[in-house]
């Protein structure tokens, strides 16, 4: 019988993905986060999800009740106190309540880095958190990884931030250091075989892919792949500071997140015990594949509202309105919402609406109108335009007219590719008003284009 396993930290990008493989398996799951409706509102089978933190030892104690394995996927990289003293009392807890609670195994994903270099404090807070784990006498498999290829992993959506956004971008001293990045299905599959691996005494292994590369290479490789031309500038000078600021504002990371991740990318994380290999006969693939798998696996998370419409009207005078659209023309619904979104976007750094357009009847690729520049144009057919305004992920408002034997078509579609967590709540947050803004805009369109009866 399997035992009932437990994830602290289900609701973290690798905790999330480790929830939908156990499931998959058979397995019973229980989850103990702070937020508990994060988790419940997934509604997956067989998952129990408890309300706690491991920095509340009572809750922990409760939380691990029967339990026969726990996954330690916790960290506090993000809080806005002192990281390393929550990571210490947070492991505590939890190694004393799994004790208590007779919990056979512990699995803990931790960093890879030598404990002979000075390392950051986030990879020196990472192997601490192992060894207090394993102070409490109950089995620990620790795993040590570098760089987690995956769409949501934070490193990963900063590569692909960076790249996507700048066609010019600064190359910090960092991003020549050597890492050995795993593809996130071979991460899973490490924590997932660690439930049966035999096991007498806690055991620490260094788990990466088959190649090693420097961030610098990764950012390449992912443009290579997205077939974006990307010019790299070197400016050693650049401090972990100045980074992360730069960071703050090009990417969705938080300023304080991306300052302690390039602390940590300013390290070597190689694999340097092979033994991992051996023992769990896995073979991991190499990052050209795992960046592959990653942007493959992007297409999942292409947020899209599309609508069409039927005109009584030849393509030509049904893509007319569209060639207008936005400057003096407006955007034919609800301008005063345009407006607002722009004056927010100037609020925080952005271009706004007020540029307008550069004639007000005829477009060329790399025009701007307003807050969008055309990406895309072929007359009377296709007009492709993309957001220039500070978004957590990549907008882009596509209109195509289809002529038929009665009039025309007019297919509207509106895009999102999100960054991260964060893209994806900035999404679902503005889609109540989707229905009635790019509805209104459709019909607005088509009121121009002698709507058919």
């Amino acid at each position: 019988m399997k035992p009932l396993v437990l994830i602290a930290g289900a609701t973290g990008y690798v905790g999330g993905e480790l929830l939908k493989k156990l499931v998959d398996a058979g397995y019973t799951v229980r989850c103990v986060a702070r937020r508990p409706e994060a988790l419940r509102s997934k509604a997956l089978p067989g998952v129990e999800v408890v309300e706690g933190d491991v920095l509340n030892l009572a809750s922990v104690r409760a939380a691990l009740a029967g339990v026969g394995a726990a996954y330690y996927l916790v960290h506090s990289m993000g809080s806005t106190e002192s990281f390393e003293e929550q990571d210490r009392t947070g492991a505590q807890n939890f190694a004393n309540a799994a004790r208590e609670a007779g919990v056979q195994r512990i699995i803990y994903l931790g960093g890879l880095g030598r404990s002979s270099d000075q390392l950051s404090m986030h990879l020196r807070s990472r192997q601490e958190v192992g060894e207090i784990l394993q102070s409490a006498e109950v089995p620990v498999i620790e795993f040590r990884a570098s760089v987690v290829i995956g769409p949501g992993s934070l490193s990963y959506e900063m590569i692909r931030a960076l790249v996507e956004r700048l066609p010019v971008m600064i190359a910090p001293r960092w991003v020549s250091v050597d890492a050995q990045p795993i593809a996130i299905a071979d991460l899973l599959a490490y924590l997932l075989a660690a439930l049966d691996h035999p096991l007498d005494s806690s055991a620490i292994f260094e788990i990466g892919g088959s190649d090693r590369v420097s961030y610098g290479g990764l950012m390449r490789e992912y443009a290579r792949q997205r077939r974006l031309r990307r010019l790299v500038i070197s400016v050693p000078f650049l401090t972990p500071r100045l980074s992360s600021l730069w960071l703050g504002l090009v990417t969705p990371l938080y300023v304080r997140v991306g300052r302690k991740l390039i602390d940590s990318i300013r390290h070597s994380t190689v694999v340097e015990d092979p033994r991992a290999l051996t023992e769990f006969g896995i073979r991991p693939c190499g990052f050209r594949e795992a960046m592959a798998a990653a942007i493959s696996a992007e297409s999942n998370y292409l947020k899209i509202d599309l609508r069409t419409i039927h005109v009584n009207a030849s393509p030509e005078e049904a893509f007319a309105p569209i060639r207008q659209i936005g400057g003096a023309s407006g955007w034919y619904y609800a301008n005063w919402l345009w407006q607002l979104r722009g004056c927010l976007d100037k609020a925080f750094g952005g271009v706004g609406m007020r540029r307008g357009r550069r004639d007000p009847d005829s477009l060329c690729v790399g025009d701007v109108v307003d807050c969008w520049r055309v990406d895309a144009i072929e007359p009377d057919h296709l007009l492709r335009l993309e957001a220039e305004m500070k978004l957590p992920g990549r907008a882009c408002l596509e209109f195509k007219v289809t002529g038929d034997s009665t009039g025309s078509v007019i297919r509207q579609t509106a895009s999102f590719d999100p960054l991260g967590l964060l893209g994806r709540a900035y999404w679902y947050s503005v889609l109540p008003f989707h229905h009635f803004v790019f509805n209104g805009m459709l019909k607005g369109i088509a009121a121009r284009s002698r709507i058919k009866e």
